[in-house]
């Protein structure tokens, strides 16, 4: 399980989920899962594209997720932002079906980019994973504050001067950058998984946003370190494992949730919002 060959599954595994942990986050806050679904899939295009051109397919995710999360922010501004996240989807996976059919690796490649090839992770490409990931973080504590407000409590955000609409633009291409890391791990629909179950799980038992987000991370991390254990020991796809441990840590998570707000009283409950927001 610690094999040579595994030691690069685990370090670049382990990077993804503290990303995904602490990007996630503020995806559920902001009731941004069809953004984080759709844009993972327009990096999937991207890389298709390059790897048809022959430039390396991190160079693809980047571009295509950053268009992708640039086009969704910009027209959705104008018109329903569900119907533009939606159209983005579509001309996305149109974009890297046309690609893949253009090539002769079209099975290798869409099992690789669509579900990730954990075990495949070369060791000149966790420098890169780092690097993504670092400027994920950093971007993150730079928009702590002004992500809570505008998810939380925009109409105070705005008197505070966080532009709503800017904020957003940010944050979809902290969204894009974090895929453009993890698509090539665990793949544009796994991804997905990862960062909505254990995020919204740790929601489910907590509502302080430090701890939610240190929860958010931990589940991340257990979620791919047990799905690759089991996964070397059963022999089953990692991917099948990512995606229903996110489930089940969701469904632990609003079962906890459930029975806690059986017992706490409705003025304790009221003061979600302030809890929140107190940081």
């Amino acid at each position: 399980m610690f094999a040579g060959f595994m030691i690069n599954a685990w370090v670049v595994a382990t990077i993804v989920a503290v990303i995904a942990g602490v990007v996630g986050f503020f995806v559920v806050l902001r009731g941004s899962a069809f953004p984080a679904h759709a844009i993972p899939n327009g990096a999937f295009a991207g890389a298709a594209g390059a790897s048809l051109i022959g430039v390396n397919t991190l160079i693809g995710l980047g571009v295509f997720s950053v268009l992708a999360a640039l086009g969704i922010g910009a027209l959705g501004r104008r018109g329903r932002h569900d119907v533009v996240t939606a159209l983005a989807l579509v001309v996305m996976l149109a974009l890297g079906a046309f690609f893949l059919s253009q090539t002769t690796e079209y099975e290798p490649e869409i099992f690789s980019l669509l579900f990730g090839e954990v075990l495949g992770i070369a060791t000149n490409e966790i420098l890169p994973v780092a690097g993504l990931g670092v400027v994920c973080i950093a971007a993150v504590a730079v928009l702590y504050r002004p992500l809570i407000l505008s998810s939380v409590v925009p109409d105070i955000g705005e008197a505070k001067g966080v532009r709503s609409q800017r904020m957003e633009m940010a944050f979809l291409v902290v969204v894009a950058l974090a895929t453009a890391m993890t698509v090539p791990v665990v793949g544009a629909l796994l991804i997905f998984s990862l960062m909505i179950g254990p995020p919204a799980a740790a929601r489910s038992f907590t509502n302080r946003p430090p701890v939610a987000i240190a929860l958010s991370v931990g589940i991340a991390l257990a979620t791919v370190w047990a799905a690759i254990a089991i996964s070397f020991v059963t022999d089953w796809p990692i991917g099948f494992f990512v995606g229903t441990l996110s489930a089940f840590s969701y469904v632990v998570g609003r079962a906890w949730a459930a029975w806690r707000r059986t017992g706490v009283p409705q003025t304790v409950r009221s003061d979600a919002v302030e809890r929140l927001v107190a940081f």
